[in-house]
């Protein structure tokens, strides 16, 4: 893949009309070039009016056979990606009863709206990059920029076949543009994957964030139930541990409402969250606070005073952007009055209240329906860009976000879903969608979406947690968890009281550190048993995680 054989076929849709070509084509409305060289697969358009496609893809050689390990990148930060075989296939939500999806909007989270989930085994798709690895050999195929729009990778396992697509729903092109922008690389998986970052367009070069970040965030200690007296509580207990530490992270729940971000909530807090953030400076520490800013919920100031800043649907009803609190809508953030509030708000946060991080989430509903004339990846990478410059040189860690667009935008990157306080929920949460809180596809993504760390971004494979109470996990799991994210990622939060910690529990967190930075030298997926050969301080270790639906 490719094959030296099989030369990559161009398709394009446009007003109906399907044109294929191996080089070349000239018509009336546009030009086309399909180039390959040395792996470097290269379609670029040159309108000659504007002009909308339905399609732009290549159709290259995929040599994958029953043995090989595939993994296809999904779509945003929380979607499940995991190495498959030819005999998977993947779930889209049309299982799913349409006025339930529509109740829950699980449409909104994912890919759901704009790709085809096909039922047949070997037919699997993915965003950005895809690999299809045998043994210790890594054959990779990436895009090279994500400004034009969307990758989307989909291998046809029986056919031998893999299309390089760009997503192009609701763009319109005027310039001469990349259409397919993909390159292919062989050899071990740090090789390809150097390699790769190398080439890439956006790389997190210029940055000079820390490369491990620990701490604490109060999400799944206290959810939207947190008050001063509770993160004080917290933060002495953090301190009094020893427990390195380097940030203190306030999560959800200080503000009146998901939107009005510069509502405190005056009975949590009746002296503002800036007092906060202050203490946290004098113990030593960063002081993070989480946003989210394309979003607001339905019971909002926000929401109530400004319905022209919502995106609107094709109906001309406002876009829900899921279920979550008591309803979340799309921010139209090329609206200007909207990008004005967003300055006010990031520069109060960040000079005035003071925090040094903000955790910025639920960053995919920029996106979520195509407008003014752009693709769902164009908008996704000017939203990005407008974040960055918001945030100048403060940290920021990006969650709910599709990769691609995050790539050398943001410092840290959430990289699965949300832990939960169980293993993989409840069954029927698990027929929902592939974005829904779960501790084993948090663990999974982990672990298959190594490679991008310290390549795109620091990897934020979310919290881990040993406490007893209010948690249904169990020891082992618990330990799985802690060891997973000291070994694959960058950002090493609990959101425990850790003061509560006795012998056995410091125990398995000193286990863990123990194990921060290791050489890892293989993983294997099989049987739902992961397995990781590792390198540490002069110690092979040989480590086994479970990973059953219940």
């Amino acid at each position: 893949m490719p094959e030296q054989n099989f030369r990559p076929t161009a398709v394009i849709r446009t007003e109906g009309t399907v044109i294929k070509f191996k080089d070349s084509y000239e018509g009336f409305s546009f030009a086309a070039e399909l180039t390959v060289d040395e792996g470097h697969v290269l379609l670029k358009v040159t309108p000659k009016r504007p002009v909308s496609f339905e399609e732009l893809s290549v159709v290259c050689y995929a040599d994958v056979g029953e043995e090989d390990k595939i993994f296809m990148n999904g779509y945003q930060s929380w979607t499940d990606s995991r190495e498959l075989t030819v005999s998977d296939k993947m779930r889209g939500i049309s299982h799913i009863p349409a006025p339930l999806v529509r109740k829950y909007n699980f449409d909104k989270y994912g890919d759901y709206n704009f790709t085809h989930y096909s039922p047949r085994r070997g037919v699997l798709h993915g965003w950005t990059y895809c690999y299809i690895r045998d043994g210790s050999e890594y054959c990779l195929c990436a895009s090279l920029s994500e400004r034009c729009g969307f990758t989307r990778l989909t291998l046809l396992a029986d056919k031998k076949r893999l299309k390089l697509s760009r997503e192009c729903e609701g763009a319109v092109y005027s310039e001469p543009f990349n259409a397919v922008d993909c390159m292919f690389f062989t050899g071990s998986e740090n090789e390809v994957f150097d390699r790769w970052s190398e080439l890439y367009e956006s790389r997190m070069d210029s940055f000079d964030a820390p490369a491990l970040l620990q701490g604490y965030t109060s999400w799944y200690r206290h959810y939207q139930d947190i008050s001063e007296e509770k993160l004080t509580h917290d933060l002495d207990a953090l301190l009094a541990s020893g427990m390195a530490a380097d940030i203190f992270q306030i999560d959800d729940g200080y503000q009146t409402a998901v939107g009005d971000w510069l509502s405190i909530d005056e009975a949590k807090f009746p002296k503002g969250i800036a007092p906060i953030s202050q203490r946290i400076h004098e113990e030593g520490l960063m002081a993070g606070l989480w946003l989210a800013p394309f979003v607001c919920e339905r019971s909002s100031s926000l929401m109530e005073l400004h319905p022209d800043w919502i995106v609107k649907d094709d109906d001309g009803a406002p876009l829900p952007a899921g279920c979550n609190w008591s309803g979340s809508y799309a921010l139209d953030f090329y609206n200007e009055e909207v990008r004005e509030y967003l300055r006010q708000v990031f520069d109060t946060v960040l000079n005035e209240w003071g925090f040094d991080l903000v955790k910025l989430d639920f960053l995919y509903a920029a996106c979520i329906l195509p407008r003014y004339g752009k693709s769902r990846g164009e908008m996704m990478c000017d939203a990005m860009d407008f974040l960055r410059e918001l945030c100048g040189d403060k940290l920021i860690l990006g969650c709910g976000v599709p990769l691609g667009a995050a790539f050398g935008k943001v410092d840290y990157c959430r990289i699965g879903c949300d832990v939960g306080l169980s293993w993989n929920d409840s069954i029927v949460m698990q027929q929902t969608h592939r974005e829904r809180v779960s501790t084993k596809n948090s663990m999974l993504n982990t672990i298959f979406r190594r490679q991008l760390n310290g390549r795109f971004f620091m990897n934020d494979p979310d919290v881990f947690l040993l406490r007893d109470e209010d948690i249904s996990l169990s020891p082992r799991r618990k330990q799985s968890l802690t060891l997973v994210n000291h070994i694959f990622g960058s950002v090493l939060f609990t959101s425990d009281d850790v003061g509560t910690y006795d012998e056995k529990q410091k125990k398995v967190l000193s286990q863990a550190r123990d194990l921060i930075g290791c050489n890892v030298c293989s993983v294997e997926y099989s049987g739902g048993t992961v397995t990781v050969e590792a390198e540490a301080r002069g110690r092979h270790y040989s480590l086994k995680f479970d990973m059953p639906n219940r």
